[in-house]
């Protein structure tokens, strides 16, 4: 059995592999899309975190502020002094300018994770938008600016280190996911098996119950399609050797009647002859003898029908088109002027073309045998008065038709008619097709499609 051919350097994707993907592919968007909402999440949390410190460094310097001024002259100097004390407020970062707009003082930086900085993407992303709140303090301006970085960077970390358990989680569902599949579709390598060696033509192979329904439910599809083709081959096989035996039984019928024509013809035929010609010549010596010459003209006169009907039984026992030397259509016409010959009552109109290219033995014995049938069963069943034969060529098949208008067939008539039914076995032998009509005019045609070549070998 031929195998489409796959094209040379095409892999294709398993459904292991598929499956684990998609499976993967949705785990990664649910990662995604839970990222995206934890980092909506966390700029929310880290606008209340830097609100609420501001809020209360807001409170602190509205109570320092004022506490201060009442100092007096140095209130400045006492100021500058209680914040630079104070160093870093809490998420947010203390600017003090003074009156000629020169930057007096800023709070230092956060030794918490100094140095390091979010990525300016994830920064963006994440930092909330914050309000620079602004004190008047005497001569002095105080700006207290938000500063998030911190816990922007708290919240990087955070996401690098969950990126690290979602990639480990990704893998460990490929993985989870690729085994749960190969024992799930192991039972196909079963399947796959048994499908490859029915490719073979052996259908011997039958699948066991699995544990997946849809698996099992394939298995039982292929044992019964397996029971089905094993039972068919089986078929198959006694049909081929009930025709090898048909063929065979066909060849030794048919050498069987060259041996009894050649014996009849040998033995009978040169016995007749024998009996004739001392029958005519007792005739000619016994003229004065009227009982003896009667005799010998009886003798003359039967062994004469004698020879008639030798001559028949051998026109049916070897109607071998290539014995004679005759094409197929001149050995039917000859046929029929024979047959007409002994049914005088029975009017036989015979057409042919012009078949005389050369055709296998068997195919003109099909023929001559198919024509002595049918015009035995006018003879004999269909008390008919009108005949027609026609041999024709149409394409590569040869076509023998015989019409007559006597009484007919019943509508199955094989049974009980071993005449009609040894007819449709030496057409289905050849290959060819055998049809009974009933004409609107009345009567039977039997035609025979034959095709010109002997489907099976020729043996001499």
């Amino acid at each position: 059995m031929a195998h489409a051919p796959s094209s040379p350097g095409r892999r294709t994707q398993t459904l292991r592999g598929r499956v684990s993907l998609v499976v993967t592919a949705i785990v990664a968007l649910l990662l995604v899309i839970a990222t995206l909402g934890w980092m909506r999440g966390t700029r929310e949390a880290i606008h209340e975190e830097v609100s609420a410190a501001a809020r209360v460094a807001e409170q602190w310097l509205n109570v320092l502020i004022p506490e201060t001024l009442a100092d007096g002259a140095d209130a400045d100097q006492r100021l500058m002094a209680h914040l630079q004390a104070l160093g870093r407020l809490r998420a947010n970062r203390l600017e003090i300018i003074a009156a000629d707009g020169r930057l007096a003082y800023v709070s230092p930086e956060s030794t918490y994770k100094a140095g390091r900085f979010a990525p300016a993407w994830f920064t963006a992303r994440i930092t909330p938008t914050l309000e620079t709140r602004h004190f008047r303090a005497g001569e002095l301006a105080i700006r207290m600016v938000p500063d998030s970085s911190r816990a922007v960077l708290d919240a990087w970390d955070q996401l690098v280190a969950g990126a690290g358990w979602g990639a480990s989680l990704l893998v460990f569902m490929w993985l989870a996911t690729r085994a749960a599949l190969n024992h799930a579709m192991a039972p196909l390598g079963q399947v796959g098996a048994a499908l490859a060696r029915g490719a073979e033509g052996h259908f011997d192979t039958r699948l066991p119950v699995f544990a997946v329904a849809e698996i099992d439910r394939l298995a039982e599809n292929y044992n019964r399609l397996a029971d089905s083709l094993d039972q068919s081959m089986a078929r198959n096989a006694r049909l081929e050797e009930d025709q090898a035996f048909a063929h065979a039984m066909q060849r030794r019928l048919e050498a069987e009647r060259r041996l009894i024509a050649r014996e009849l013809h040998d033995e009978l035929g040169q016995g007749i002859t024998a009996v004739r010609a001392i029958a005519g010549a007792i005739q000619q010596r016994t003229g004065d003898q009227p009982n003896l010459h009667g005799s010998a003209q009886a003798i003359l006169a039967m062994t004469g029908q004698m020879q008639d009907g030798v001559r028949t039984i051998l026109q049916r026992l070897r109607p071998s088109v290539r014995a004679t030397g005759l094409g197929i259509g001149d050995a039917v016409a000859n046929y029929c002027v024979l047959w007409s010959s002994h049914h005088p009552g029975i009017d036989l109109r015979c057409r042919t073309e012009s078949l005389n290219t050369s055709l296998p033995e068997s195919i003109q014995l099909a023929v001559m045998r198919l024509l002595q049938e049918s015009l035995t069963n006018v003879a004999r069943h269909a008390g008919a008065r009108h005949v027609e034969v026609e041999l024709a060529g149409e394409g590569d098949d040869i076509v023998l038709s015989v019409r007559d208008d006597g009484c007919g067939l019943a509508d199955d008539p094989l049974p009980g008619r071993l005449g009609l039914l040894g007819m449709r076995e030496r057409v289905a032998e050849l290959r060819g097709e055998l049809r009974f009509d009933h004409p609107a005019t009345g009567g039977l045609r039997i035609s025979a499609r034959l095709p010109r070549r002997n489907p099976h070998k020729e043996t001499a």
